[in-house]
């Protein structure tokens, strides 16, 4: 029997989960839940409901697994919580602070309805997380470093998109060349947040906009812009649309360590991802871990997971024997 998938919010991140599951041959789409208007929301799968979100307790029988594709800010705290009381449930919960609060939150509801749900599912965090904890563990002397982009940052874009006289935006983070030289050459210098990355913003302000006073706030906007080095370009709507139109992402978690009796020895272990859509490959990932979350509920398990918890085999649809044939 296929996994039974149901989409909680149809924005980027909800369209890549529909497309993530046509690929994926375990999984089936039962229905997508939506807080707009279902009528006015074309999906890609015919014969699936689109549903009214308020209704989305109906189909408890319907679902094997619900992924929560809304924002970090507002939406997953609240929306997470309340359905792991009658869903096995995924996030992409990615406010880092914030997730052991959200665990517990979650924990709570899931262990007292017996269901599964794992969170802050996605490549950061998720797979860089992994990938810190691995190469810490096998390199217990060394440094951690995490770099983002070349990409966008759907979060930045929508602060600049809130400034008055702001029409729309687009905003890259950039590692900075010279530090990640620095860290691969094993080096493990001590980088402040300005030196690591750089920000570029695309603007297109509305007519008659005070451009002078957009940049100032893009510039001093706390928690967003001013710890860094931020240039900012204004352009036409019809240049935006042309040029940066896609939602790229990507980066590399690096650990530079040593071993040997003087610790004379440095070695350098390096993960990185280059993405042409940030919601796509998220998306893929969500799968992955439904697929685990669905095992985990059918062999009794409960509570919240986070992709430390999960064992690799369980993201696989395939045998532990093709596995461990193909793959060790």
């Amino acid at each position: 029997m296929n996994i039974r998938i149901g989409i909680y919010g149809y924005g980027n991140l909800g369209r890549g989960v529909e497309c993530a599951i046509r690929q994926n041959k375990d999984t089936e789409l039962a229905a997508v839940f939506t807080r707009r208007n279902p009528e006015s929301v074309k999906i890609l799968t015919d014969g699936v409901p689109v549903l009214r979100a308020a209704d989305a307790e109906k189909m408890a029988d319907k679902i094997d697994v619900m992924i929560l594709c809304g924002g970090s800010a507002t939406d997953l705290p609240e929306q997470t919580p309340a359905l792991a009381h009658r869903f096995n449930v995924i996030d992409s919960f990615d406010t880092h602070a914030k997730i052991p609060d959200h665990f517990k939150a979650v924990d709570a509801a899931a262990k007292a309805s017996g269901k599964v749900g794992i969170i802050s599912v996605g490549w950061d965090p998720g797979m860089f997380s992994l990938n810190r904890l691995y190469a810490g563990a096998i390199l217990s002397d060394g440094c951690d470093y995490t770099f983002w982009g070349k990409g966008v940052s759907q979060g930045h874009s929508d602060a600049i998109r809130r400034i008055d006289g702001v029409k729309d935006a687009k905003q890259y983070t950039i590692p900075v060349p010279e530090a990640l030289e620095a860290v691969r050459s094993g080096s493990n210098p001590e980088l402040t947040t300005r030196q690591k990355h750089t920000r570029e913003c695309f603007v297109v302000a509305e007519d008659n906009a005070d451009k002078a006073r957009i940049e100032q706030e893009i510039k001093t906007m706390p928690n967003y812009f001013s710890d860094y080095d931020t240039t900012v370009h204004f352009i036409s709507q019809e240049e935006l649309d042309k040029n940066h139109g896609g939602i790229p992402h990507g980066g590399f978690v690096i650990r530079s360590g040593k071993t040997g009796a003087e610790l004379e020895n440095t070695h350098i272990i390096e993960y990185s991802l280059k993405l042409d859509s940030n919601p796509e490959f998220t998306a893929s990932v969500l799968i992955a871990y439904a697929r685990a979350a669905f095992r985990l509920s059918s062999e009794g398990a409960s509570g919240c997971k986070t992709v430390f918890d999960i064992p690799p085999a369980y993201l696989r649809a395939e045998s532990g024997e093709y596995l461990r044939a193909h793959l060790l």
